[in-house]
């Protein structure tokens, strides 16, 4: 505790890091007031019963911070930016010329990539923009819009999505934390005074031993992703020796950390996203006038909203998402080549290639129990929904998972500021 009121106080003292707080919470606040904005289409609207009954939406609210529920001008929160960046991904993996530019370009080379993420994320945001339109609009949730209209509140909505994204973009440069993902998090911590107050104006006897489950998967989902995001596979480093003139230099040992968990939150965000896309196509065209495709969106729907399905495919998503972004993110073949630059080996392995075949052996290996770990914990709030038919803990399990990712990576950033001051 006093460790921690010490911190408190030298995020006061300290100018820089204080100004930086402050300018994340303002783009919050102004996030928030965007976010109750709404639409011409839908001035005076609301969609907070017609989002409880379908869970696709719940999430895509979830991702929008509640944007959607107002069908606000930022509906779409930050879900064009997000499908724009697994897109560009993807692509490091088809491409050798992006997959240089995003590892072997150094700070420059990333921002590049960066800039290619945001350009594709306008047309995206167009697309997503129109097609929710017109499946509120198939659903009843707005009146029909036609060809002026629909182009001015398509436009409204792809505006108030790329504002979006450039506030996020302004909170990772000038403030601290990674910007889109404290955004979901500011929209899951505005939902919390709803949620509480509704639980307290409902609250049955009987369904104690349910808000007991409830409140025990909320503490191991919890002390779980702590743990694992905490985790680390330490690997052995030797520098050699080396001799310049009458001095020695190196021969220190140290070791290179693994984390168990080297994504974060990002698996959970992207699973979310292409979760949401099936649900949202079979329930649009489970509503045209064509009995045949009616009839089988109809059996696709019930199919894919069926608890097992639906959980099963939530933890393939989360398990793949965790070692595509693994793979993306962290290359072996580079940490072997800078190791081998910088004089460093690892006991008992051959410097270059071997080098790089054992960091990835053992990079499987560690992914393997985080992703387990992470597909478990995103579908057990899913395993409680069935148990016992409340949707909210569906949305609410995955909200504490993406919240609690969130402030342990925000808690870093602020100690490594807190302690550059020092230095």
């Amino acid at each position: 505790m006093e460790n921690f009121l010490h911190k408190i106080k030298l995020m006061i003292q300290d100018k820089s890091l204080r100004n930086k707080i402050l300018f994340v919470l303002f783009a919050l606040i102004l996030f928030r007031l965007l976010a109750n904005i709404p639409i011409p289409a839908a001035a005076g609207l609301r969609l907070d019963e017609f989002l409880s009954n379908n869970q696709a939406l719940g999430f895509l609210n979830l991702l929008t911070g509640g944007g959607l529920s107002a069908i606000s001008i930022v509906m779409l929160g930050v879900g064009p930016y997000i499908t724009a960046s697994i897109i560009m991904q993807i692509l490091t993996m088809m491409s050798e010329k992006l997959k240089a530019l995003y590892h072997e370009e150094g700070e420059a080379g990333k921002k590049k990539f960066a800039q290619y993420s945001r350009l594709l994320t306008v047309p995206l945001a167009f697309v997503q923009g129109y097609g929710l339109l017109v499946f509120l609009e198939k659903q009843g949730a707005i009146e029909g819009l036609f060809g002026f209209d629909l182009l001015t509140n398509v436009i409204i909505i792809a505006a108030g999505s790329i504002l979006l994204m450039w506030i996020g973009e302004l909170i990772s440069e000038f403030g601290v934390g990674n910007g889109v993902s404290l955004i979901i998090f500011a929209g899951i911590v505005a939902r919390l005074p709803a949620i509480i107050s509704q639980l307290v104006f409902t609250f049955d006897v009987s369904q104690i031993p349910t808000y007991l489950g409830f409140l025990l998967a909320a503490v191991l989902i919890v002390a779980g992703v702590v743990t694992v995001t905490e985790a680390e596979r330490p690997i052995p480093i030797t520098y050699a020796k080396r001799v310049r003139g009458m001095k020695v230099y190196g021969g220190v040992s140290t070791y290179l950390p693994l984390r168990v968990n080297q994504a974060g939150v990002i698996p959970i965000i992207f699973a979310l996203s292409i979760l949401i896309f099936p649900q949202v196509l079979v329930t649009f065209l489970s509503k045209v006038d064509n009995s045949t495709i009616a009839a089988i969106s109809g059996a696709i729907e019930r199919f894919i909203t069926n608890p097992v399905f639906s959980s099963s495919f939530y933890f393939i998503l989360v398990f793949a998402f965790t070692y595509f972004y693994t793979a993306v993110t962290f290359d072996p073949e580079a940490i072997s080549k800078n190791l081998q630059q910088s004089g460093a080996f690892i006991p008992g392995v051959r410097p270059g290639r071997s080098t790089s075949e054992y960091i990835a052996k053992i990079l499987t290996r560690i992914t393997f129990v985080g992703a387990t770990f992470l597909g478990f914990i995103a579908v057990l709030p899913l395993v409680m929904q069935s148990l016992t038919q409340v949707g909210a803990f569906a949305i609410g399990g995955t909200a504490l998972l993406i919240a609690v990712s969130v402030v342990l990576d925000l808690v870093k950033k602020v100690d490594a500021q807190i302690s550059m001051r020092e230095y």
